[in-house]
């Protein structure tokens, strides 16, 4: 591939990533948060003028989903604001955008998976900002990919696997939520997902809002909960990191900021029927993060 890529929050766990997968086969362009905030508009256009890219790949949000509650301001000039600068430049350049949004777009009612056709009703500032950044996408007329993802992880960076590793060296026993519902999903495997499409779009015509531009869910296979979640990271990791007794409570008794939705699995089927992506089940994803800790001792 020879196509220009633009990464905008590189140095963060699916930033990172991205730059890893997609570095030994395109021109890469990575710019972390400190490199280029995204709340700088006439900075985002300079840069992004200046390179022409044919993709420009948003992994940068505000992701602090409690803290969001007291910082509507800063949550809205990055979840909103700046895709909406991103899809209107993207527009001007004849680039594809593809943006990282949430499942918290979702009110978590019901027990099966959440299509790209369901109605959202999100139920935090979080979850309403990250659907006014995929509206005004939707809005800008640009060719865009949106992938909602969540429960996003990784080996390093700031995520739940690593928040119980941190706690068990600290507490013998952790009280874990067991009642909210969700597909962990690896940085690496929403990384490879994103490699794949590009290669499926760089074989496309390049026509003005191809059939393919839309929403689509991209996650890891299955499902489960925090409190078993953080079960089978204390399993795989057995002997490596001290291991504390795990309590399973309800959402009632851990009292946050922001709501959370009790069930926010997605339907993944237009993924793969559209671009013949599918990841690996959520298990075989935590295996490979297991393995990586094990080898490298983090």
């Amino acid at each position: 591939m020879n196509s220009r890529v633009v990464i905008l929050g590189s140095s963060g766990q699916l930033g990172s990533e991205l730059v890893k997968v997609l570095s030994p086969e395109m021109e890469l362009f990575a710019f972390s948060r400190s490199e280029l905030d995204l709340t700088d508009e006439d900075a985002l256009r300079a840069a992004l003028a200046s390179i022409q890219p044919h993709f420009i790949v948003n992994a940068a949000a505000y992701t602090a989903v409690d803290r969001a509650e007291s910082e509507q301001v800063l949550a809205h000039a990055v979840n909103a604001r700046a895709p909406q600068v991103l899809a209107e430049l993207a527009m001007r350049m004849d680039a594809w955008l593809l943006h990282f949004s949430t499942d918290y777009v979702f009110d978590g009612s019901g027990q099966t998976p959440w299509m790209e056709t369901d109605t959202p009703h999100p139920l935090n500032v979080y979850g309403r900002t990250k659907l006014q950044g995929e509206q005004a996408i939707e809005a800008s007329g640009c060719c865009h990919l949106i992938f909602r993802s969540g429960w996003i992880y990784a080996a390093h960076g700031n995520n739940f696997l690593r928040t119980m590793l941190r706690l068990a060296g600290e507490q013998p026993s952790l009280n874990i939520v067991d009642d909210q519902t969700g597909a962990p999903t690896t940085a690496g495997e929403l990384a490879r997902g994103v490699l794949a499409v590009l290669r499926r779009l760089e074989q496309g015509t390049g026509a003005h809002r191809p059939p393919e531009s839309g929403v689509y869910h991209m996650a890891c296979g299955g499902s489960t909960t925090w409190f078993r979640f953080a079960s089978a990271i204390f399993a795989g990791l057995a002997g490596h990191v001290a291991t504390p007794q795990l309590v399973a409570i309800s959402t009632e008794q851990y009292p946050t900021p922001a709501d959370r939705p009790r069930y926010s699995v997605l339907n993944c089927d237009k993924l793969e029927r559209v671009f013949a992506v599918r990841l690996l089940p959520w298990e075989d994803a935590l295996a490979q993060v297991i393995a990586e800790i094990r080898a490298s001792g983090v």
